[in-house]
């Protein structure tokens, strides 16, 4: 590591104040080192454990990981499988057969979907999550004979790490704490452990090679040459546990000072506390130990009752919403969306977080979660496909993420048809946004509307028929009917 450089007091001056060396940056740490130094094994763990912990005892971190993931994935990225450019139908129906359904989880609990969004949360939580293709037999019935096993990131074993030769020689390979790379830089495959190293079950915990191509290793990579993924809660970690602390201490505060109700005072005469200080039954009179609704007491001759003042929580809400909102930010995801908390919301806004936060969601779904999850499903299903015989030249898989719930219906709707109208929108861009796929939406517009037409059915919903403001077309025979003008 090279030497640190120190500015004489009194001379020249860095031209950044970042770069100085005062008594205001001394707190910095001035690391020369690259992400996966950073993101060391010792450091993951750590990180990992304390996201679970904040995870399950937190209830704004479980809501931040829960809004990502939900929102990411949410009922599931779609799929359909095309040959040349157009829907296979044959093909799709048997993949669907197979990854609609629970037949494609080596557990057999979850469908594609299910996975996607249990790959989704562990990314979050964890950093990262593997998912591993595993082989299966024809005599197991499966529709293809292939499952998903989705792992937690701790199952890479970081202690291979290092040259893998340094003989003379040698190929030049290299691993980086589990990951194996050929001396180009490409990876080959993965060192995974049995079990879980946190299993109750017994193992032997022993790691063995898997290859690159049975493996995705799914994580958001911030840094260039990053191999492995950081919680999304390290930045934030610190911070909800203080949050957390400060809101113990105000309740524990509380607590004592709504228990402690008053004090008795008055001249001591020697006489015992009836009830308090004499373990004797006192029939006439009881304790003044606690008070109730509805008490009424009777004090003796020169005894008087001070009632406390519990201190107040002046500055709670305020101290809330700060720390509340740079969790927030620190998370990526809005305040509203991790509290619930919609006070002081107006449709704009609403409207500017939410357009923004659909903004940072697009780009986890298309940088990351599409090319690396669903990017290997889409290989591995293929390599299914052929296996079983089928022709796979020219397939392709198109994946077609959730759409979005619309903040004001009744405004984009016209919005999206002007666009539509005006050729600025295209109808499949439209039907990508609600998260349906293009061909398979037109598809069905087609079917319904020759079932309209046989039952000599017209519908304001039908542009053939009716204008945009709802006056019939000129066309007035259903079969010869071209679009309405103005449609």
């Amino acid at each position: 590591m090279a030497p640190r450089q120190r500015i004489a007091r009194g001379g020249p001056r860095a031209e950044y104040d970042g770069a100085t060396f005062g008594r205001r940056a001394a707190g910095w740490r001035r690391t020369q080192r690259d992400a996966n130094g950073e993101l060391s094994p010792a450091v993951m763990a750590a990180l990992r454990g304390i996201a679970r912990d904040l995870v399950r005892n937190n209830p704004f971190a479980a809501r931040g990981v829960a809004t990502i993931a939900n929102n990411m994935v949410g009922t599931g990225i779609t799929f359909q499988v095309y040959r040349d450019g157009k829907i296979d139908n044959a093909l799709n129906a048997k993949a669907r057969a197979h990854f609609d359904t629970s037949s494609c989880d080596s557990g057999g609990r979850h469908d594609l979907y299910g996975l996607q969004l249990q790959a989704a949360r562990t990314i979050v939580e964890s950093g990262a999550v593997i998912m591993r293709r595993r082989w299966r037999r024809a005599s197991d019935g499966l529709p293809l004979p292939m499952q998903l096993q989705v792992l937690e990131p701790d199952y890479i074993d970081p202690s291979k790490h290092g040259p893998l030769d340094t003989a003379p020689g040698s190929n030049g390979g290299f691993l980086v704490n589990g990951v194996q790379f050929n001396p180009i830089g490409a990876r080959e495959g993965y060192w995974l452990y049995s079990g879980h190293p946190g299993s109750a079950r017994p193992s032997s915990l022993g790691s063995t090679f898997v290859r690159a191509t049975d493996v995705a290793h799914v994580f958001r990579a911030d840094r260039p040459e990053m191999e492995h993924g950081a919680t999304w809660l390290a930045p934030i970690v610190l911070r909800m546990k203080d949050f957390a602390d400060f809101e113990d201490a105000q309740l524990t505060r509380q607590k004592l000072a709504s228990a402690f109700v008053g004090v008795v005072t008055g001249e001591d005469d020697g006489a015992a506390i009836p009830g308090i200080a004499s373990d004797e039954a006192i029939d006439d009179r009881e304790p003044l130990d606690f008070v109730e609704p509805g008490t009424f007491q009777y004090l003796r001759p020169g005894e008087e009752v001070n009632f406390s003042s519990p201190p107040g929580v002046d500055g709670y809400a305020d101290y809330t919403k700060v720390s509340l909102r740079a969790i927030a930010a620190g998370l990526g995801v809005p305040y509203e969306a991790l509290t619930g908390d919609l006070s002081n919301v107006n449709f704009s806004s609403g409207r500017m977080g939410w357009l923004e936060y659909q903004r940072s969601l697009s780009a986890w779904q298309w940088t990351m979660f599409i090319p690396q999850f669903c990017g290997a499903v889409s290989a591995w299903m293929i390599d299914a496909l052929e296996f079983v015989g089928e022709d796979v030249t020219g397939v392709t898989v198109r994946w077609t993420p959730p759409g979005r719930e619309m903040i004001n219906p009744s405004e984009e709707v016209k919005a999206s048809r002007d666009a539509i109208r005006a050729g600025g929108k295209t109808i499949s861009q439209w039907a990508r946004e609600r998260g349906e796929d293009p061909d398979t939406f037109l598809a069905e517009a087609i079917s319904d509307f020759k079932k309209l037409d046989e039952l000599g059915l017209i519908f304001d919903c039908d542009p053939r028929r009716v204008t945009a403001v709802g006056n019939p077309a000129e066309a007035a025979n259903p079969a010869t009917a071209g679009p309405a003008q103005g449609a």
